[in-house]
């Protein structure tokens, strides 16, 4: 492969972990930490403890694949070398369809959130049309370079951060009259389903390893972003979930949170009498939503990208301008999410999401363990428990899940595996 088809390294250890954290800090810490607490109560800390354990594990896989082969595409390309090219095509195709789906989620929460915060009600129309121009703007946005792409995301993770340690600090030293009786209430019964939906949320650290090619000294920085990243965002999640059990009125925020009631935090921090908190976290939610909207685009192009370069897509998508940018691959994933906004009704289905987080992360590891020993920077124990712990968690997801998933990938699959057989015909 020639210099002018390969991306160019841009991207350090601390711009990894902002990459990292801009696509975890999202819908998890916002909507899905509240939904798990009102199934286990108290018990969020175990199933936040078992989900951080998981992802470390699958992390710490990731990052010695990443560090062997850095290149663009994350398990599909890991996959494709290791094990199987089937097996990789099956992991790109587990990641563009979960994800494509995610980013249109993110695009219609950016207006949902922002539609909430300026007490604004949105026709259908409306929602779907201006989604669909957010996504597009986005798109733009990538097409200028991963550098500015990740000054904006620094910008707005950075929001995010501030508005979720402000909450914490309020959360901790405001005395109100609830009492906190969910102790009671609840047991550790779903735990282990807890963990599993708790799981789609940390793994936003694997665009790290995605976007492997565009970061420098890859050996050193891939494995000290991730590990970073997963450390910083478990501290937030674990601080906000803390919190949140402190309060009676999460029982009565409803456990079925959507694109329509949001905004969790802000529903809590409204007891604080603090109406610039309560502003600040509705601009957090914001600035979570459009980071992982930016991190999604960035990620599900490198993957296009790599299925591209091995005729399992056209090779139009293999193409890099002038500036070492895919500019193809960046306008097809625009389009596709700008197309699922205008669809209307794309929701954040956590079970699907853990569905196809846990068999692309089960690939993961089994390509880990397939590593030489001069590439293998980690125990293989701690894949053998990422394997393990992902197909333990998938008997607790739901069937129609896996019911759904099937349907969505099988066909893709197969669609790559006769292109690329007609395109070694042709040759």
């Amino acid at each position: 492969m020639g210099n002018a088809e390969v991306l160019r390294r841009e991207i350090g250890v601390l711009g990894a972990i902002f990459l990292g954290l801009g696509s975890i800090l999202g819908t998890g810490v916002f909507v899905s930490i509240g939904l798990v607490i009102g199934q286990v109560g108290e018990w969020i800390g175990l199933a936040l403890l078992f989900a951080g354990i998981l992802a470390v594990c699958n992390g710490l896989s990731s990052a010695q694949l990443a560090a062997a082969y850095p290149v663009s595409g994350g398990t599909y390309e890991y996959a494709y070398r290791t094990l199987h090219p089937l097996a990789g095509i099956f992991a790109g195709w587990l990641f563009l369809i979960a994800k494509s789906a995610s980013a249109a989620t993110a695009a219609l929460g950016v207006l949902s959130f922002s539609a909430a915060a300026l007490n604004l009600v949105l026709t259908d129309f409306a929602l779907r049309f201006g989604s669909a121009a957010l996504s597009l703007l986005v798109t733009c946005l990538v097409l200028l370079g991963l550098r500015r792409s990740n000054q904006f995301n620094v910008a707005v993770v950075l929001i995010t951060i501030l508005s979720l340690v402000s909450f914490v600090l309020f959360g901790v030293y405001e005395q109100t009259s609830a009492d906190s009786s969910l102790r009671e209430e609840l047991a550790p019964e779903g735990v282990l389903e807890a963990t599993a939906l708790l799981f789609v949320a940390y793994t936003g650290y694997g665009r790290i390893a995605t976007l492997g090619e565009e970061v420098r000294e890859p050996r050193r920085t891939i494995p000290l972003a991730i590990c970073g990243t997963l450390g910083i965002s478990w501290l937030l999640y674990a601080s906000v979930g803390w919190v949140l059990t402190k309060y009676q009125q999460l029982a009565d925020l409803g456990l079925g949170v959507g694109l329509n009631r949001p905004l969790q935090l802000e529903v809590l921090v409204q007891s604080f009498e603090q109406p610039w908190l309560e502003k600040l976290i509705q601009l957090g939610a914001i600035t979570a939503m459009l980071g992982v909207l930016l991190n999604l685009v960035l990620g599900l192009s490198r993957v296009y990208l790599a299925l591209g370069r091995r005729n399992d897509l056209p090779k139009a998508f293999a193409k890099l301008d002038a500036q070492s940018n895919p500019r193809r691959a960046v306008l097809f994933t625009g389009a596709v999410v700008a197309v699922l906004c205008l669809m209307g009704d794309v929701r954040m289905t956590w079970s699907l999401s853990a569905v196809t987080v846990l068999l692309y992360y089960g690939i993961t590891n089994l390509a880990a363990l397939r590593l030489s020993e001069q590439d293998q920077h980690f125990p293989k124990w701690i894949s053998v428990i990422g394997l393990f712990s992902c197909g333990l968690l998938s008997i607790f997801v739901e069937r129609d899940s896996w019911f759904t998933a099937g349907i969505l990938v099988v066909p893709a699959v197969l669609f790559s595996v006769l292109l690329r057989s007609r395109s070694n015909l042709s040759n």
